[in-house]
Parts: structure tokens; sequence; C-alpha cells
């Protein structure tokens, strides 16, 4: 789109470019760790108008374009909002994108779009995913978001997960007139959006309002069913479904296979997330409802789990909360933004550190953590310098709860349960660029696929996804496609 002439533009951009940052307002520490509300001070319109005029309008394509998973046309967002045009620049994000509202708050902005920013070379980038979530929720507020749907062309597809990839398909499904129901292992739709991001970081009503929206489209869901267990995907396939989507997402924490590890008192992040951060009519039918409590909690894990478990342990009220890993910072693979919040919020870093053993106290429950100190050898097979005792080094940690926040693993249940659909990897599901598996009329995407990613990926999947099934079901009824 035209945002900008181009004369005007070359004026412009040096006075934009020397625009200071807005400098984005977080709650205070000590009154955001007494409730599990978000953290971020949303924008006010004049605000959001400033902070997207701090936007130099780079040539196509921009840096912050092609950073971006599902490449939002950021520029013209931001153009469109300086200009306080903000229910177009919301018209902007959903061309693209299927959960910006969510994107916009989950994303880890300062390795994409933020991170690519040329203004973050002498000065903050402009916060561009901020400037996201504030368009969308002004539009949910003061405008209209678009539910309407064409004709029924007559054919089903199932989904199977109902997290961000499964909602992105099933809203792109539906768009193009397919009847779409969707089937989870849980009882209520979400995925890790509602079971696995902690309200803090991404409040539950955002969720809700998105998932009402994409039913609205005329989405069904049937919970509480897990697909490879209490269904095949050929019974699917059997009661009429034209194709099948496998969007199940990586739900199995990884062990760390040392002596204690399933002593009472030692937990897996997905249970600790749930168990602290979920309403009781919610929970999954195998899992306890009460909440995890403890005063002295290790997590131990580098990625944006082991984040929000911290965070979440210091608003469970611990007196300390601390975080073992055992690379040093510069090596964690999660959002340096989070880990700020989390140390501002009074959690303490142990690098260079591994946990070798969970000890037991009198009455059986764990109250200490062996450790020994670490230090970096030479890179392994992922390019960074491989963690290695040092001899001698041992030392006790006091703990009453241990999280382990390790990563994840694919759930092997679908591939296990229907030997035509091809598995790697521990159970990821194998599908080619079209999305599609080695079984007629199922595709699969997102973290099932891929391992453990974003939320923006798996939406992209989704959406990718939708495109496929649509071409391939309209194969089906007859139509010739051009190439």
């Amino acid at each position: 789109m035209q945002r900008i002439p181009g004369d005007t533009l070359d004026i412009n951009r040096k006075k934009r470019a020397q625009t200071p940052s807005l400098e984005i307002e977080d709650r205070l520490p000590t009154l955001r760790i007494c409730d599990f509300e978000e953290v971020r001070i949303p924008f006010t319109p004049e605000q959001a108008m400033y902070e997207a005029s701090r936007c130099i309008e780079c040539p196509d394509p921009a840096a912050c374009v092609r950073a971006c998973p599902v490449n939002n046309d950021i520029p013209s967002a931001m153009w469109l909002i300086s200009q306080g045009e903000f229910l177009e620049a919301a018209k902007i994000y959903r061309e693209t994108s299927s959960l910006p509202e969510i994107c916009g708050r989950v994303c880890p902005h300062d390795k994409l779009c933020e991170g690519s920013c040329v203004q973050g070379k002498h000065d903050d980038p402009v916060a561009t995913g901020a400037l996201e979530a504030f368009v969308i929720d002004y539009e949910r507020k003061y405008g209209e978001i678009d539910l309407s749907v064409p004709e029924p062309v007559g054919q089903k597809v199932a989904i199977v997960g109902s997290g961000p990839s499964g909602l992105s398909a099933a809203e792109q499904l539906m768009k193009r007139g397919y009847q779409v129901t969707i089937f989870d292992s849980k009882p209520q739709m979400g995925g890790l959006l509602l079971y696995g991001i902690p309200n803090f970081k991404l409040d539950k009503n955002v969720v809700y309002d998105r998932i009402e929206e994409i039913c609205q489209l005329g989405l069904e869901f049937v919970g509480n069913t897990m697909i490879g267990k209490d269904k095949s995907v050929d019974d699917l396939l059997n009661e009429g479904f034209d194709a099948v989507y496998l969007a199940v997402g990586t739900w199995v924490d990884a062990p760390m296979d040392i002596p204690g590890e399933n002593l009472p008192g030692v937990y897996k992040g997905t249970e600790y997330l749930i168990r602290n951060n979920v309403c009781d009519d919610l929970f999954p039918k195998d899992l306890d409802p009460n909440t995890i409590t403890g005063k002295k909690i290790v997590v131990i894990g580098g990625g944006d789990t082991a984040s929000d478990c911290l965070r979440t342990a210091v608003r469970m009220e611990a007196d300390e909360v601390t975080c073992i890993y055992r690379r040093t910072e510069n090596e964690m693979p999660g959002s340096a933004k989070d880990r700020k919040l989390a140390m501002e919020e009074g959690a303490s870093y142990q690098f260079l550190t591994q946990p070798v053993k969970f000890i037991a106290n009198e009455k059986g429950h764990l109250s200490k953590v062996e450790c020994i100190r670490m230090e970096l050898g030479e890179p392994d097979a992922s390019g960074r310098r491989r963690p290695v005792a040092v001899e001698g080094s041992n030392f006790i940690l006091e703990a009453d709860i241990a999280v382990l926040a390790l990563g994840y693993w694919p759930d092997e249940t679908i591939g296990k349960s229907d030997p035509d659909i091809e598995t790697h990897k521990w159970g990821l599901i194998v599908a080619d660029e079209n999305q599609a598996t080695s079984k007629e009329g199922v595709f699969a995407g997102g973290d099932a696929v891929t391992g453990p990613q974003l939320v923006v990926t798996a939406m992209r999947a989704g959406r990718k996804a939708a495109a496929s099934i649509d071409r391939y079901l309209m194969q089906k009824r007859g139509i010739v496609l051009e190439e």
C-alpha cells in the first residue's frame, strides 16, 4: 500500500529516526508479583501514535517484515497507527495472522521483528509487538471483526489439537466454506495458549475472546477425547471427515534421568504451570487440581517455560526461587526479556550448575538438590559450548519443590496407533512442504512436526495446512486447479 509519498518520506525519515523511544512501561515488580494480571501497561492511543511514528518506513522488503514468520506488513501498520488509523492497522495484521492479539503479546519480538528494526542500532527498536496487541485490542473494543463465512462447500475437516496451529487452521478452513470439528484431549480449547502460558504473559480473556470469535464461524468442539486412544484417525475418516489435520503439539515433558526424580515435590513444568494457572473446571481429567506451593523452589532449565515457572513461583509466595542452568546466561535459549522480568520480580539464577540428585527428608519428600558446578568445553552438535562437570565441586541447595523445565518431546500416541502415519525423532510426524503426511487425506503441522517452536510458527503452519487441505478437497470435488 502507498504510505508516505516518496519526497515527503525522504524529509521525514531523518526526523523519525531521531525520535526517542517512548520506553514501554511495565507494572512495578512489587505490585505485579501480588497477582497474575498482565505485566505490561497498554499504550494509550496517543502513546501508540507516538511510538509508531518512530518507524522510518524502510524500503521493501523491510527487515522487520522478513524477520516475521508470517511476514506481517509492519511498516504499513506502523504508518496507519502513527496517523491514528487503528482499525485499518488491525486489518493489515489480520491479512496474514490468525492470532495477532496473542502474537503481539507472546512472540519473542527481540529475536524477530524488533530485533531486526534499524532503530535498534542507536536506540530502542520500535515496539512493534506492543503496537500489534494495541490495535487488535482497540479493534475488539471499538470496531467489528469480520465473522462472515461463504456458502458451505459440503465437506468436513477434523482437526486434532486446539492450540495455535489447530485454531488457525480451523479459522482459515471455515472461511473457505468447510465444516470443521476440533478434537482435543483437554476439556477446553486453547492448547498451549490456555494451559501452558501464564496469565501475566497472556490474559486468559484474550484467549477466550479469540476462541469465541473462531467458534462464531461455525466451529464444533469435542473435548476430553484423545485421538489415537479414544478414537483413531481412521475412525475420523470413517465418520465422514474428508480430511484430518494433526496439530497435537509437543506435550511430553523431557525427563532429567537422575536419582530422586520421582520423589514427591519434584514436578514437570507443564503440571506446575497448569495447577497454578488454570481454573479447576478446565483441568484435564487426569490431573490433580490442587495448587503446588513451597517456600524454597528450584526451577531447572533455561527456556521460556523455566521463566514462566520462576515467575509463577514468585506469585505463589515462595520465599526463595532459584533457576539452575548448566551453561551461562549467554547460551540460554529463552527470552532475555522474560528473564529480566523474572530477575526484577525476585528470582535468582545459578549458572554453570547441574543437578545430579534429588534428596528426600525423613518423610520421603524432596528437601535438597545436590548440584555440581560446570564449565564450558568445546561446542556440541547444536553449536553451543558443551557443559563439562568440574570434579569435586558438588554442593547442596535446599528445596521443597523442584520443577523440571527441560523442554518437550512429542507424544507418540497417534504414530503408534496408526502405522500408515510416518514418524521420526521420538514421534514427530513426517509432513511434506504442503503439510501432507504419508496417509491419504491426513495433514500435520506445528510443533507435532517441527518440535517445540513458537506460537507464530505453529500458527503459520496451521494457515499453510488449511490452504493445502483446501486444494486437496477442491480436487476431490473435481475442481481443476490452475498451475
